[in-house]
């Protein structure tokens, strides 16, 4: 193959095939096309079998690109190559090995949701309210000692200690117990379990390690314990290696990425190679020395260097704002000058920190009439009616499913509440089998459970549930068509009409997307040469993320957080909301050095988006959670050197936060509504020092027209923004816009 299209080091890249090797591949650096070049160098030059090569990465749509990518470099099929994610790869080796773990190879995988729901069940055996504990703190301790490789019995010899004391710990055991009985993994325990596998089994790991000679691994700065020490198991005698990521965007430590994978691959794989991918391709001279200098104040790096060739550019605007109002009125402002300037919409990108930033901007879109779309958005997966079918489906392939039966048992309707359900599901304990078992049972013996009470509607609707879920049981194992047994179980449950029933805007939005589901199941089959009901279930949760098809340009720009952004470049981006306490977050701020150093990763992440223009906004003012404070710009905004931007105040003559050449930002006290009232006039927006009292106090008594008497707790703001809490007669607290509250005080 060709690599003189290749700079110096990528070839080196490509060439160097032995051995253990850490490729860091700086933003812009070209690392897709490096990794795709080596990967066909492999196949093509070094004449390697695709059957042993392994190629991960984290997401279905970088695996699904890099395979397409090498097939059209190569003669060779997409189904040969083994490019594919962590958990995709995990539930290939589960599928054919598992029976050793004790499951069935037609496990289901469960999601954060179906997690949850185990988790409340278990609260609710103890008797503990989900005021009490969160299910999501278990989840997340769960998801914690999962990442780190754990699993029940696991030795603690592995670099890490498990307090088994731990007050969650027993809610870990009993998670995974009922996980087994339902026949059922999540997300963790897909890797979690292979390093079970891999350590009680030998054989089976060494059969895997003579497999696969050669092992390459994207973005390997997202890795979590869990998944380097599987790549430690998978890499065996041979040692081959290849791991490319980039210490400076590790910005997912939420999600148990650990950058320590890439600080001390030395030592893990002695003598291993270090490359370094240092050229830009991306942005401009002057957002990449820019964003060099910010990084450099990091002290967890691999002291790469990043430089570029492309023209010097715009120098970066850094906008001082009055207040979070104007300055989202500045980015709608700009964005219709650049529109006019005949710059795309599509190529134009806003971040923010967090997603509640987003409010003002899209107001002040909406306004301007500018179209934009908010990536991260409520995934066509995750919506209800898409859910409820996907349930349906997975009862099909997985009849010991009891959490999916108890979503649909009673959707649509059937008269089978939730104590019903309670009373159902403890029949099936009783007889220790699993719920579709007993509502089997019950329906083929009725005579054997009149000590239920089951009304004769009750016993004809799960006669009818079950007889159709066995049908479409039959036709899975005939191999019917997918989406013929989805039409099936759409038609015949009763679901289709009982959305038709409801002539509402949002059961004709949920028709729609269960028009689009059946549409995703027929391209599915389109793609697939042996298409399968489990086949499309599976290919839909590993990708937990899965992608709508955003990839057609509609003329809109794109609102994100700074983390949904990697990955992902605009010639014009907005930076907005950069303050201290806010980017970097006051969170961050009260947890280390290492918490600041992710933080700082993120803003350079957000600054190497940019190919063209870089806006960084910062307002004097901010509304956050009900008072406006003042908290200065951030602190990387001073880490950029002043000869790199330009420096740009926005609304009225208040006094700057930036004082100068040898002076330091300032940071007044945080002020509530009592003391800054914003007016909004035709004329914009003006502050004027109103010294304004709320309205109530904590301590009055008043009384509300339904619920009754009751003391105030609790005040906060100001005029029409006052929220007062309530403690009434019965104990109950409830929370009320003062000014909407049908309330009277008690003299």
């Amino acid at each position: 193959m060709e690599l003189k299209d290749l700079n110096p080091n990528q070839q080196e890249a490509v060439r160097l095939t032995d051995g253990p090797i850490m490729i860091l591949a700086g933003a812009g650096s070209g690392k897709t096309r490096t990794l795709v070049s080596r990967i066909t160098y492999l196949l093509q030059d070094k004449m390697i079998s695709p059957y042993k090569l392994l190629a991960l990465t984290f997401s279905n749509k970088a695996a699904r690109e890099m395979r397409e990518r090498v097939s059209q470099l190569i003669d060779i099929e997409l189904g040969a190559l083994q490019i594919t994610t962590f958990h995709s790869f995990c539930v290939k080796v589960l599928r054919s090995e598992v029976a050793q773990l004790g499951l069935s190879r037609n496990f289901t995988i469960y999601d954060s949701s179906e997690s949850k729901a185990v988790v409340k069940y278990l609260l609710g055996k103890r008797g503990i309210s989900t005021k009490e504990i969160s299910p999501f703190e278990i989840l997340n301790y769960i998801e914690e000692i999962k990442n780190l490789g754990h699993y029940i019995d696991r030795a603690g010899e592995f670099g890490y200690e498990i307090d088994c004391d731990h007050e969650f710990y027993s809610f870990y055991v009993e998670y995974e117990r009922e996980l087994a009985k339902a026949n059922a993994l999540d997300f963790g325990g897909l890797i979690s379990g292979v390093i079970q596998l891999f350590e009680k089994f030998p054989e089976v790991k060494t059969r895997y390690q003579n497999r696969f000679e050669y092992l390459l691994v994207d973005e390997y700065q997202d890795t979590n314990k869990a998944q380097f020490e599987l790549l430690k198991m998978l890499t065996g005698k041979r040692c081959n290696i290849c791991v490319v990521g980039d210490e400076d965007q590790s910005i997912y430590s939420w999600r148990g990425a650990d950058i320590s994978n890439i600080l001390d691959f030395e030592k893990v794989f002695p003598g291993a190679k270090i490359l370094k991918l240092e050229q830009n391709y991306r942005s401009s001279k002057n957002i990449i020395e820019a964003a060099t200098c910010v990084i450099e104040k990091n002290s967890l790096r691999k002291d790469k260097k990043m430089w570029t060739e492309n023209p010097q550019g715009e120098s970066i605007k850094i906008i001082e704002c009055k207040d979070d109002r104007l300055e989202a009125s500045f980015v709608a402002e700009e964005i219709l000058k650049l529109k006019g300037e005949q710059v795309l919409l599509t190529d134009i990108s806003v971040f923010y920190r967090t997603n509640s930033q987003s409010r003002l901007i899209e107001d002040s879109l909406r306004k301007k009439n500018i179209p934009y779309r908010i990536i991260g958005g409520t995934k066509f997966y995750d919506r209800k009616e898409v859910k409820d079918m996907l349930a349906y489906m997975r009862i099909v392939v997985n009849e010991k499913d009891s959490l999916a039966i108890s979503r649909i048992i009673n959707v649509p309707a059937r008269g089978i509440g939730a104590i019903s359900l309670r009373k159902l599901e403890d029949e099936a304990i009783r007889m220790s089998v699993s719920l579709w078992d007993a509502l089997k049972d019950i329906v083929d013996n009725p005579e054997k459970y009149l000590h239920l009470r089951l009304s004769a509607k009750m016993k004809s609707a799960l006669r009818e549930l079950v007889t159709i879920i066995s049908e479409a049981k039959v036709l899975e194992k005939e191999k019917t068509s997918p989406v013929f047994i989805f039409e099936k179980l759409l038609q015949e449950t009763g679901y289709l009409n009982y959305l038709k029933a409801n002539k509402d805007f949002e059961s004709l939005a949920r028709l729609e997307n269960l028009e689009e589901l059946g549409s995703a199941i027929k391209q599915y089959e389109q793609i697939t040469p042996s298409p399968t009901l489990i086949g499309f279930l599976e290919n839909i949760t590993l990708d937990s993320h899965v992608e709508d098809p955003e990839e057609k340009q509609t003329g809109e720009i794109s609102l994100m957080t700074v983390h949904g952004a990697k990955g992902l470049e605009f010639p014009y981006v907005f930076l907005v909301g950069v303050e201290e306490n806010l980017f970097p977050s006051y969170k961050s701020l009260d947890h280390g050095i290492e918490a600041l150093e992710e933080e700082r990763r993120l803003f350079y992440v957000a600054m190497t988006r940019a190919m063209k223009s870089l806006y960084i906004l910062f307002a004097r003012g901010r509304m956050l959670f009900g008072q406006v404070k003042f908290n200065g710009p951030s602190r990387f905004i001073d880490e950029i050197p002043e000869h790199y931007y330009t420096w740009q105040r926005e609304g009225g003559e208040d006094q700057s936060f930036y004082l100068g050449d040898d002076e330091k930002y300032f940071s007044q006290e945080e002020a509530s509504y009592d003391e800054v009232v914003y007016q909004v006039g035709k004329k914009g927006t003006s502050k004027s020092r109103n010294i304004l009292g709320p309205k109530y106090l904590a301590g009055q008594y008043i009384f509300h027209d339904l619920y009754g008497e009751g003391k105030i707790l609790e005040t906060k703001g100001t005029g029409e923004q006052e929220k007062i809490v309530i403690k009434f007669r019965d104990g109950a607290k409830k929370r009320f816009m003062a000014s909407m509250a049908p309330i009277s005080l008690i003299e």
